[in-house]
């Protein structure tokens, strides 16, 4: 047999590439459950997000990667790697990473016992709690547990993608050890507790656990009686999780979604977990039935550490093992009175989530609703919460008389069933819901207002950075803008008519919009400082966003580091740009900050020779939000708030805490390691705590 083909090496390559940069981004998350100086529960739901991760990962970026092996796809990509070589070093990369987590793991359990939490195995349980627990499995459990034989008779039935399931080997009573034995499944319940609570021991005020999985093992007799089990083994099955749409076919883009959900379920498979020492037989019959052999992963600890988050949140007291809560600050602008409109003609607010409240956007658009002076309301809709207000607005709104839109995204992923059942509702009320543009997912954030009043029509608008969802307003650091501005008003009203009717690109006054102009916009703004930089004018750029992966605008900043313009990257998330490379990227840094909230604000700094301008968006420099979205980027016009929007940016420049840097062979180190000699001496700064501190007492500055 020849041996395979060796893949070049790419240290000297001009990017990183992207799924690469990924697994480091993933890699940042499991350190800040490493992070003893993280509160322990949080360290716990920081070990759950990994896993869910790495799920997302997996049934979408691994799932494209493999059907493009299937197809016989060997092209490299821009950053040097084939289809067979990146998958070959993801699951490298990834398979070291889940032996680092279950690593992690073992480490928090020990913790979490010497506070009084344990996990244990059912075996080592006393004879007291065994037969208390008795009564929970058959009350609770038993009664919605299914026994799915695999016989001539019986097919292998449908395994949902990410739900666990336990294998189960048998001999009838009298049968030969040596026959071939029989083969079910059985799925671990999804809507009960996965962490199962013990009765406590004796004189004990230790709380004990054990999973799901385990309490079903030992009653696993229960369900086939006659029969012997010969193991009992825990997998998890991860399938292709993209949807495949024909949207310039589809006469009803809501029934097509639809559908295709439900071909989901089918998806072809993509991994294959397993616990260690799955029984042989049992394996077989995974792997032929799912045709996989390659991604099989075998799993030293509980399969799905997804359940830590659910545990972690659920958990009565233990308040010391958290972040003390965070109540968000009502913004100031607004606390003093009901009239939303009245501040807003006499100026332009910013809030900061989750510091400042939410509730201020969802106050403003009740306002709306009730208020007979409004004509109409539209909004864009990505995510929304399982209990949204907004959407109760909108409907409110619209069972008054008045006109509103709601441009509801139907493929944003894993959130199509919930956008489907919301737009249902909105349809019901009166509303006029649109599904966007064909082939273009609308990820802009943005809600307008349009008021009679005495003076004649004006337009109010809300233009955000993340999603209209309280749920992550809670959880993700994002900027949102109210004004009244006119420009922006009619440039909001075109941007809704393009989305809903057969408007012709439009010549912004003040918007940059993908994918018409967007990525033009920020080309030419780059462009600009490398002029200016030449020209021995100010110069320089700050972009704060989730994730750069776009090739050309890689290019278009290493061509204004080679002019000499200062570039300050703050990306959280994945990077394929490379700093600090001689005679390229001299001038640029790039920085990833992983704290208690998700960085997923989008702002755009320009020195512009001295008078700065600086822009919030929705869109990350990616190819697929500059190419294959509807992207919204909006000025901020108003000096006072853009010197709130510099001092976020200078916030996350001057981490020196949870601030990793990039270095220019693809690594992330600490500030603080980065700057080991100075370390001593360095006076730590957080950025989101120091956030905290500056939204409550409105201390701005807007120096760098």
């Amino acid at each position: 047999m020849s041996k395979p083909m060796q893949e070049p090496k790419m240290t000297n390559a001009v990017y990183i590439n992207r799924d690469l940069s990924w697994i480091e981004f993933n890699r940042r998350v499991l350190e800040e459950a490493q992070d003893p100086t993280t509160p322990l529960l949080e360290r716990i739901k920081f070990l759950s997000i990994v896993s869910t991760n790495l799920d997302e990962f997996m049934s979408v970026r691994v799932a494209g990667i493999t059907d493009q092996l299937k197809a016989g796809y060997a092209k490299k990509d821009f950053t040097g790697y084939t289809p067979e070589g990146l998958l070959r070093r993801i699951m490298k990369r990834t398979g070291k990473m889940v032996q680092e987590q279950y690593k992690t793991l073992r480490e928090l359990s020990r913790a979490l016992a010497k506070e009084g939490l344990i996990f244990t195995d059912y075996d080592d349980l006393t004879a007291s709690q065994k037969k208390q627990m008795d009564p929970y499995f058959h009350d609770f459990v038993f009664p919605v547990l299914t026994p799915m034989a695999v016989d001539q008779s019986r097919p292998f039935p449908l395994v949902h993608s990410l739900h666990l399931y336990l294998a189960v080997t048998l001999l009838r009573e009298g049968d030969d050890p040596e026959e071939e034995p029989y083969f079910a499944i059985v799925q671990v319940p999804s809507n009960l507790p996965r962490a199962v609570q013990v009765p406590s021991r004796a004189n004990s005020a230790k709380r004990e656990y054990v999973l799901l999985e385990d309490l079903i093992e030992e009653h696993i007799q229960s369900l086939f009686a006659g029969y012997i089990p010969v193991s009992v083994d825990p997998f998890r099955l991860t399938r292709n999780a993209d949807l495949t749409l024909d949207e310039e076919g589809a006469e009803d883009l809501l029934e097509e979604i639809e559908k295709e959900l439900k071909r989901r379920r089918w998806g072809s498979p993509v991994r294959l977990e397993v616990r260690k020492g799955f029984h042989p037989y049992a394996l077989e019959m995974l792997k032929e039935e799912f045709e996989i052999e390659d991604n099989v992963i075998e799993i030293d600890g509980p399969i799905d550490l997804s359940y830590l988050m659910r545990f972690a949140l659920a958990l009565p007291g233990f308040d010391h093992l958290r972040y003390p809560k965070l109540e968000p600050v009502y913004p100031r602008e607004f606390d003093e009175t009901d009239d939303f409109f009245g501040v807003l003609r006499a100026r332009d607010v910013l809030t900061y989530h989750p510091y400042e409240s939410f509730e201020a956007v969802s106050d403003f658009l009740d306002q709306a609703s009730e208020d007979p002076q409004v004509m109409a309301i539209k909004m864009t809709l990505y995510r929304v919460s399982g209990n949204s207000s907004i959407v109760r607005s909108l409907a409110k709104a619209a069972e008054a008389g008045k006109q509103v839109t709601a441009v509801v995204e139907l493929k944003a992923r894993f959130d199509e069933e919930r956008n489907i059942a919301w737009a249902r509702q909105l349809e019901k009320a009166g509303c006029h819901v649109v599904y966007g543009l064909v082939g273009l997912k609308t990820h802009a954030k943005i809600l307008l207002v349009v008021r009679q009043e005495q003076d004649g029509l004006r337009r109010y608008v809300h233009v955000g950075t993340g999603n209209y969802n309280d749920n992550t307003a809670r959880l993700y650091t994002d900027v949102g803008l109210f004004t009244s501005h006119p420009v922006i008003g009619e440039d909001a009203s075109v941007l809704f008519n393009e989305m809903t009717g057969y408007s012709a690109p439009h010549d912004w006054q003040a918007f940059g919009v993908a994918p018409t102009d967007m990525k033009t916009k920020l080309f030419e703004l780059i462009a600009r400082e490398a002029d200016n930089a030449a020209a021995g004018k100010p110069a320089r750029i700050i972009a704060k966003m989730n994730s750069l992966s776009h090739q050309e605008m890689v290019d278009k900043l290493y061509d204004a580091s080679r002019a000499g313009v200062p570039i300050d990257l703050i990306v959280r998330g994945v990077c394929c740009l490379k700093p600090g490379v001689a005679g390229r990227s001299d001038t640029i840094t790039v920085r990833s900050i992983v704290d208690r909230f998700l960085e997923h604000s989008r702002i755009f700094y320009f020195e512009n020779g001295g008078d700065p301008q600086v822009w919030l968006s929705s869109a990350d420099w990616m190819t697929r939000n500059l190419t294959r979205r509807i992207e919204l980027m909006c000025p901020v016009f108003d000096p006072h708030l853009r010197d709130m929007l510099i001092q976020i940016l200078r916030l996350s420049l001057n981490d020196n805490v949870k601030a990793r840097v990039l270095l220019s062979n693809g690594q992330y180190v600490r500030e603080s390691e980065r700057a080991e000699a100075q370390a001593a001496a360095m006076t730590p700064f957080r950025s989101q705590f120091e956030a905290m501190d500056i939204v409550t007492w409105k201390k701005w500055r807007a120096t760098f």
